[in-house]
């Protein structure tokens, strides 16, 4: 994209960068720091932070190396990273905008909890997962009541019931209608009671249609919780350990109080059974242990105000997804939207710019500031000088800085910054399907929340890379490639071609067999570009340079003047050219790859290069070699300009190895659109194509040496013979025919009997002697053995289909196979036949 549209002349930027990623860059330097037997806290917050700022200055420029190697084209001179001191600016003033307008609040949610990493996490960064496990059914008694008045509960997190507040069933359901209003016993708890209550939200028939109401633990029954006013009891610790509320579980690690707590039901008589279960188990994205929900103090950014501003700008237009049908998903998910958990229990990100007073209540009196000084300054026109704050320890979600990456990395909040004013909004936003929630729509949002304007009105979603096989790459599977290892086996070229040829929104499966297909294709290129070097004039021999630079081919006259080869291949460049730029200003990148690849593999270097050397090798007149090698100038400078954004290192050194060139690729214009093209010479040239695809066929056929030249008889009408008699030369050089021996008439020669008969188009034929190709005799005797072996192949594997004990008892793979052999050996008789017997005809003919 960005190559293209510099070349087209437009204000072109593309700002390189990365974020701080949090969670990940924490969780890396933890584990470097238990390798040295340190953990976090024996740090304390300051020189734990400054470890993690030294891994990223040894680290950290990893994936910015691969970008740079991979030649992306960006201003690497605007370079930002998320915790630059002009993006945390940027940070606080978003946060304390969005607080002012009351789209900031603390408050004590249900949220997804990491134990191991000791923060919340959002919805987005949680993975979900199908896992075998186990079913717990438990008896609850009802107070009160006889031995036989029990609720059994199933559950897959039997430790949670220590943080049960009710039980609920369905009030159609006549099973428990009597225990309705009634109270249950929490087994295991001292009898602690909790009030068995109706509600239409329990399904009667799941499980045993008896719900166990824990509001701490578990998102639906925290929501159900809330509305109908019931107590919300937390019964875990941070760190995945049971607190007091569990009493004597207290201590025990959730997973380890599962065990000792089904035991323990198992010898009280309260357990009924425990089966397996496969069950969604909600995984860290980060980390990848199990998510615990939990009710924690968090800090929130109230979503619905911000999502109903990013749905209208699809909905008007301002904003286009590529490929379409995620816009479905956008839209599903921003009208679904709920609010967003910004605050992160970690030391390594933007702190949140919040202080509160020593003494008093953090939920009730807390200060918003730009800095320690602005805060204090506002505690103190409060509460007096005496005041003591301290800032609150939780940093931002990364996403948070993320989404506001259009704007902050232009200057914003200064307005009036050069790059802002020039730049933004800017074109387009090209980036992975899977971060279209936690990238995309926060920066649409945020960037209509604090510009006023969409920050981009594009958005084009490429797929993932997969290995050969379609999985996801991960360490786990040790299917990772690392792009530099690529690079150094294919090129780059080969593999940014590779990654291109892509459809939008489709995941991509990178295998070797692609690589190296587009590594053969770039060594083509740079054939290509050593044959024509080759073949230009020395750069001294400038009668030959003002002859050759006197050929024009941007007006229809001088195109219509050219011969045949160079009229087709011209017409067909100028026809690819508007192709590929229509393509590019789609953003279509597969079909340009496709389109450029196709004209130069198979018209260019497979047609025209080879019929430039009947020019430039066997003419003897130097006019005519001059309009071919205008031509392959002409043509591959345009190839290269078309080809450069996919393949900048290749065409960079070939454009530089042209002569005359005052420019670098990278620079110069793109190739004018609406060049004349003649529609009929592209016609009759793929007449003489077709004309020497059918002789090489027949050549092939009947295994004529490459180096004999053979005779032809070329019938066709007096227009036709007019054209391709006119490049006899190009004709007999493509198709190794004795150019002394072609004849070109208007009917069948005398000796058609004895010669192969081809039909290269309507009114073009040829007739080819027979034994200019062929000893006749003795490819009849060849022939009449091969018949025999093949018919025996034949005759066994019928006669095996023919036995109804192997029909009926082989396994049907096998049948199968042995049905695909027979068909394949009966289409080998018949050819063979065939030829044999036209063969043998020809030689009665001649006896």
């Amino acid at each position: 994209m960005i190559r293209y549209n510099r070349m087209k002349g437009r204000p072109t930027l593309w700002l390189p960068g990365t974020d701080h990623a949090g969670i990940a860059t924490q969780l890396v330097v933890e584990r470097m720091l238990a390798t040295e037997g340190v953990k976090r806290a024996d740090l304390g917050r300051d020189e734990f932070t400054k470890r993690v700022w030294e891994w990223k200055q040894k680290y950290g420029g990893t994936i910015t190396n691969q970008i740079k190697r991979l030649g992306a084209s960006c201003d690497w001179t605007r370079e930002h990273f998320t915790l630059d001191e002009q993006l945390s600016r940027a940070v606080v003033e978003a946060f304390i905008r969005l607080h002012e307008k009351g789209l900031i609040y603390q408050g004590s949610y249900m949220v997804n909890w990491s134990p191991n990493l000791q923060t919340a996490v959002s919805d987005l960064e949680v993975e979900y997962s199908e896992e075998p496990g186990s079913l717990y059914y438990i008896k609850y008694r009802v107070a009160g009541g006889s031995k036989s008045d029990f609720l059994t509960i199933a559950t897959t997190r039997p430790e949670t019931l220590f943080g049960d507040t009710a039980i609920a069933v369905n009030p159609q359901d006549e099973r428990y209608a009597k225990y309705i209003g009634k109270q249950a016993i929490v087994p295991l708890t001292f009898g602690r009671h909790v009030p068995i209550i109706s509600d239409k939200y329990v399904d009667k028939d799941f499980g045993t249609g008896v719900l166990k109401i824990s509001p701490g633990h578990d998102h639906n029954d925290y929501l159900l919780a809330r509305k109908l006013g019931l107590p919300i009891l937390n019964v875990m610790n941070k760190d995945g350990t049971l607190n007091e509320v569990a009493g004597l579980y207290a201590g025990l690690d959730r997973f380890e109080a599962r065990k000792k707590l089904w035991s323990d039901l198992e010898e009280t008589g309260l357990a009924v059974k425990k089966e397996t279960h496969t069950s969604r188990v909600p995984r860290s994205q980060r980390g990848g242990e199990i998510i615990e929900p939990l009710v924690s103090k968090q800090w929130f950014v109230t979503m619905e105000p911000l999502a109903e501003r990013a749905l209208e700008a699809v909905s008007n237009g301002e904003l286009n997804i590529m490929p379409e049908r995620f816009e479905k998903i956008y839209k599903h998910w921003l009208s679904n939207i709920k609010d967003w958990c910004i605050s992160r229990q970690l030391w390594w990100g933007h702190r949140i710019p919040v202080w509160y007073v020593s003494g008093k209540d953090c939920e009730e009196e807390y200060i918003v500031a730009r800095n320690y000084r602005e805060a204090l300054t506002k505690a103190q026109e409060k509460y007096g000088k005496n005041v003591e704050i301290y800032q609150d320890p939780d940093v931002l979600d990364t996403w948070f800085s993320s989404s506001l990456w259009p704007f902050s990395t232009l200057g914003w909040p200064d307005e009036s910054a050069e790059d802002f004013k020039r730049f933004y909004p800017t074109s387009v936003l090209e980036t992975g399907h899977d971060i279209l929630f936690f990238w995309v729509a926060r920066m649409v949002m945020m960037g209509i929340e604090f510009t006023g304007t969409v920050p981009f009105s594009n958005v084009y979603l490429h797929g993932l890379i997969r290995d050969s096989q379609g999985r996801k790459m991960s360490k786990s599977l040790g299917n990772v490639v690392d792009p530099l290892d690529t690079i150094a086996e294919y090129g780059t070229d080969a593999l940014r071609f590779t990654l291109a040829l892509g459809t939008a929104g489709q995941d991509l499966n990178l295998s070797t067999e692609r690589l190296s297909s587009n590594k053969a294709f770039t060594n083509k290129l740079w054939n290509a570009g050593k044959f024509i070097l080759r073949n230009l004039p020395r750069q001294d021999d400038t009668p030959a340079w003002e002859a050759l630079r006197a050929h024009k081919f941007d007006n229809i006259e001088s195109v219509l003047k050219l011969p045949l080869p160079e009229c087709w291949v011209v017409s067909k460049l100028h026809v690819l050219v508007d192709e590929v730029t229509a393509s590019y200003e789609k953003f279509f990148f597969g079909d340009v790859g496709r389109e450029i690849y196709d004209f130069f593999w198979s018209d260019f270097a497979d047609w025209y290069i080879e019929a430039s050397k009947a020019r430039l090798y066997h003419s003897g007149d130097h006019s005519v070699a001059s309009v071919s090698q205008a031509a392959l100038l002409y043509i591959f400078e345009n190839i290269l300009k078309l080809l450069h954004p996919f393949m900048p290192f290749v065409t960079e050194e070939l454009w530089q190895a042209l002569p005359s060139r005052g420019e670098a690729l990278i620079v110069s214009a793109w190739p004018l659109t609406s060049l004349p093209r003649n529609i009929d010479s592209i016609k009759k040239f793929e007449n003489l194509q077709a004309l020497t695809r059918a002789i090489r066929n027949v050549r092939a056929e009947y295994a004529v040496e490459p180096a004999k030249l053979i005779s032809a008889s070329i019938v066709a009408n007096p227009d036709v013979i007019q054209y391709i008699s006119g490049e006899i030369d190009v004709l007999a050089l493509l198709s190794r025919l004795d150019l002394g021996n072609v004849n070109f008439v208007e009917s069948p020669p005398g000796d058609a009997n004895q010669s192969v008969h081809i039909v290269a188009g309507e009114g073009l034929e040829a007739y080819l002697p027979l034994s200019d190709m062929v000893d006749i005799s003795a490819e009849v005797q060849r022939l009449s053995k091969r018949l025999v072996k093949l018919q025996a192949e034949y005759d066994g594997l019928i006669a095996r289909l023919s036995s109804p004990s192997f029909v009926e008892k082989a396994p049907e793979d096998i049948v199968r196979g042995v049905r695909e052999k027979a068909a394949e050996a009966e289409e080998k008789l018949t050819l063979t036949r065939n030829r044999h017997d036209f063969l043998k005809s020809k030689v009665l003919i001649a006896n």
